[in-house]
Parts: structure tokens; sequence; C-alpha cells
């Protein structure tokens, strides 16, 4: 195949950016109205307060409101719970995100299944889950869709496209599947129990990587002229940068990769930015549906 072209994520997601903030210009023209993005960090986690600063500052420069609570490590579950249930009962927030991981003594399943489904932006909700599944209106977890907006961007259309989903995660591998299967593709799902999963990935002309493992999938992996989409995001040594110093790769062996695939999204700078990007469309479009105002297509 030769260099596969490279899906600029930060480029794309840029772009996201932009038509957001002018959608929400619009919205706050014609109907008065702010979306309000609220973000809960529960304690100090180093990479946890770099993304909700990020998503702060994103938020604003979309013409959005964001509003940060910051609470300590040790907070009882039930008073973040209490948290979530005013949030819920406030007309003034439209999105609320619990940013993950959370301390050991806070049940992540029931902190997000207290969210409200139609403020719910990060789309893990159970609701959110199955109207996805059921091919109904949802909002849907960020970094899937942002891959899916990245492929349609590069297809146009993906119909009958044999897509192959490597990860099982709820994050991103399920609903990855299931946004590609309503996009009717024919889609598999493989992991780390998966027979043969070498010529399974061959088969695939879409090839979604999302399990966590630096430079699993080789490039003899890859179906000539498929499209690759790397998820992963993991952090290795890198001796040639000096000491003690580390480099991000991910999933799929870049190099390899790129020369049997017909395109392919770089680590850093593919699906990293649409996630934030995602995550800012999501609020515009949940302010929209809880005003009952049209949301738009983007």
């Amino acid at each position: 195949m030769g260099d596969a072209k490279i899906i600029d994520g930060k480029a794309f997601a840029a772009g996201l950016r932009e038509r957001v903030g002018a959608e929400v210009a619009k919205i706050t023209d014609a109907h008065g109205l702010k979306p309000n993005l609220t973000v809960i960090l529960v304690g100090e986690d180093p990479a946890s307060q770099v993304y909700v600063r990020n998503k702060g500052t994103q938020t604003v420069e979309a013409g959005m409101e964001s509003v940060t609570h910051r609470i300590d490590a040790d907070t009882p579950e039930a008073t973040l719970l209490s948290m979530i249930k005013t949030l819920n009962e406030d007309k003034a927030c439209n999105g609320i995100l619990v940013q993950l991981p959370l301390p050991s003594h806070i049940d992540e399943s029931k902190v997000l299944a207290a969210i409200d489904p139609d403020k719910d932006v990060d789309g893990f909700h159970i609701l959110n889950v199955g109207r996805l599944w059921t091919g109904q209106s949802a909002l849907v977890p960020c970094t899937p869709y942002g891959c899916l907006l990245m492929l349609k961007d590069h297809f146009g259309s993906l119909s009958g496209k044999r897509a192959l989903v490597l990860g099982r995660s709820n994050i991103v591998g399920k609903p990855m599947a299931a946004l590609l299967l309503n996009e009717s593709c024919t889609v598999s799902i493989a992991h780390s129990r998966t027979e043969d999963l070498e010529a399974r990935c061959r088969e695939a002309d879409i090839l979604v990587a999302a399990v966590g493992r630096p430079k699993m999938v080789k490039g003899d992996w890859i179906k000539p002229g498929a499209v690759v989409i790397d998820v992963g995001i993991n952090r290795v040594d890198a001796p040639e940068k000096g000491e003690g110093k580390k480099k991000l790769v991910g999933d799929v062996d870049f190099a390899q990769a790129s020369s049997v695939a017909s395109a392919i999204t770089p680590v850093p700078g593919g699906v990293g930015p649409m996630t934030i990007a995602c995550l800012l469309r999501n609020t515009l479009v949940a302010a929209c549906r809880q005003n009952g105002i049209d949301a738009p297509d983007i």
C-alpha cells in the first residue's frame, strides 16, 4: 500500500469545536440559552485534574458555561449522590460529568446510575446504553462517537463495511460496535479470548483497536487498504529521549501498520482530541433537547 493517510484528529476536533461554538451562538441568540456543563472531580488524581482543566477551558471557548466542583477524596458516597440529585433538579445545568476513576469507597456504577440520563453527557447511564443499542436517540460515549465521526468523514457511507472492534469495554468497545452496527456495518467484537485473532483482524475493512496494550496490533494483522482507528494511549519507556523519559504509543504498531493500511489515526493526535470535542457536542445536544429546541446534526 505504501504510506497510509494520517487521519488528523487534532484538526478534526478543532473543526468540530468550531461548529459546536457556532451552534451555541445561534441558540444563545435565538433562545437566550447558554448550555452548562458541570463536572465533579473527587480527589486529586493528577491525570484527572489535567482532563478536567482542559474540559473547562474548551467548554468556555465554545461559548458554554463551565462549572467544576472539586471535592475531597474522602467525601462519602452519599454526599456525592446528593450533589448529583441537586444537579439533576437544576434546570440551569444541562450536562453532568463525574470524572472517573473514583476513590475505591465509592461505587462507580451507583454514581453513574444516579445521573439524569438526559444530562448524562458521558453516555454511560444504562438507559443511554439501551437507547444506543436499540437505535434510539441517545447521548453516546464521547470517544467512540469521535471515532465514528472520523470514519464517516473518511468513507462517506459505512454501509456494508466489515468492521472489527478489538476490545469490549463499556466505555469504548461495546458502544463503538453499536454505533458501527447502526451505520449498517457488519460488526465483530474481538477480545483476549478470541481464537485466531490475527486472522479475524485481517478480514476487517475497519479496525478499531481499544485494548490498552502497546503496539499489540502488528502490520501483518491488517488487511491491505483497511482503515485503522487506534484508541489506545499507552505510556512506555523512551530511552532514546533520555533516562527515565516516557512517550505515548497506541495499541497498533504505527510504523508497521502505516505501510499496509490506507488510513490510520496517530497516537498522540488521533482519537484523543476528539473526546472533549464530542463532550461539548453532547452538552449542546442535551441542552437543546431539555429545552424543546431542535438539536443540530453535528
